[in-house]
């Protein structure tokens, strides 16, 4: 469904097409560019746990700001263009310390972007979930775009060319950061007992929501750095490898599409308990059956719910337990507690297990990592439930 250029909904749409375009670009085929630079896969695993890293401090930092700023936009428009110009710092050289750098600089900017780009679509949108998909569906679309032209492109041109596609969409990304509308600033309508960030934070049923988001992401730690590695290992051609990656986000379009219908019969927490059932079965197909397309195909299939529902529930969820002046801070903490801390954690445990314990049983970690996530929901469901419907 088209969204109208003049509207705030097209800006929104074009920002997360190009944004996610670029991690369509980057998270598949970025690993396979650093092993051509001969690194090992320990090194390979600490430098895409990097952006994770950077999630954990500074989506925390520019949540601050733009809480106390009562802005959004002017950050966003200067963490995209800094994010931009520090990946182009690759060009200029290819040792371990100076791309390590590079993509710190980069991960530190734009890990601001994407939690206060979330925090104005769903204020804009009044904290509707239905809404959101129909919203956040374009950034799946130009992941699988990317990922499909990148793939296809990369079998016939030699991997460097990488480092220039991700750059452009980079670039992208940053111009339309400008047409970015600015979310309404919260004012309450009558004077209240203020609520503290860290208040909310401490509540039973939010770390029991936060720890699962962790675990979530720690489960997908192998699959965001190893996965194109492991496929090519098992001789699939890069076309093949991005086909693969672009099945799994048309199915998550599916889910954002179905959101409406999924919302009005079953409640948010019980959205991501799904999510995180089916993490548990979809990272050990992954691992042990490789050798089968079949299988492969049906793993994809699941990231409908693995990412799709997962986020969607997530954020919905995040947004409604820090309610009016906290939202940005809300979604600055999921970004930095799960993608951040559990990614980072991931991506560092799959990077030093994957050739002492074998790439099946790194995968298999990560389903034990999402069961153990099951485990933490279940803890204050009913509280969860409770509170979501308030």
């Amino acid at each position: 469904m088209p969204l109208p250029r003049s509207s705030p909904w097209g800006s929104l749409g074009g920002y997360y097409f190009f944004y996610f375009a670029f991690i369509g670009a980057f998270s598949p085929y970025w690993p396979l560019y650093l092993d051509t630079l001969g690194f090992d896969p320990l090194r390979i695993g600490v430098l895409m746990a990097l952006i994770q890293v950077m999630r954990i401090f500074a989506p925390n930092l520019w949540g601050w700001l733009a809480d106390r700023l009562g802005r959004h936009a002017p950050i966003i428009r200067v963490c995209s263009i800094l994010s931009a110009a520090s990946l182009a710092l690759v060009l200029l050289g290819q040792e371990f310390f100076w791309i390590f750098g590079a993509m710190a600089l980069m991960g530190f900017f734009s890990s601001a972007t994407l939690p206060l780009v979330e925090a104005t679509t769903l204020r804009l949108l009044g904290g509707s979930t239905a809404g959101y998909g129909r919203i956040r569906l374009w950034g799946s679309v130009g992941f699988i775009v990317a990922v499909v032209a990148v793939g296809a492109a990369l079998d016939r041109w030699d991997i460097r060319f990488l480092v220039y596609l991700v750059l452009l969409l980079q670039i992208g990304t940053a111009a339309f950061s400008w047409r970015l509308p600015e979310g309404a600033p919260h004012r309450p309508e009558s004077p209240s007992p203020p609520v503290r960030a860290r208040d909310i934070l401490m509540r039973s049923e939010v770390l029991a929501l936060f720890a699962a988001c962790f675990l979530m992401t720690m489960a997908h730690g192998p699959y965001y750095t190893f996965y194109s590695i492991h496929l090519a290992e098992h001789d699939y051609s890069k076309a093949t490898i991005g086909g693969l990656w672009a099945l799994g986000v048309i199915c998550e379009i599916a889910v954002f599409l179905a959101l409406p219908r999924l919302v009005g019969r079953f409640s948010l927490p019980a959205v991501l308990a799904f999510s995180l059932a089916c993490a548990v079965l979809r990272f050990v197909a992954i691992g042990w059956g490789a050798d089968s397309l079949a299988v492969l195909l049906a793993a994809q299939v699941l990231h409908a719910a693995t990412f799709g529902s997962y986020h969607a529930a997530a954020v919905a969820m995040i947004h409604r337990l820090f309610p009016g002046p906290h939202q940005a801070k809300g979604q600055a903490l999921y970004s930095s507690l799960s993608y951040g801390a559990g990614g980072f954690l991931g991506g560092v445990l799959s990077g030093s297990l994957w050739q002492s314990v074998g790439p099946a049983a790194t995968f298999g970690l990560g389903s034990a990592a999402a069961l153990a996530g099951l485990l933490a929901l279940r803890w204050r469901y009913a509280r969860l439930v409770e509170r979501i419907a308030l």
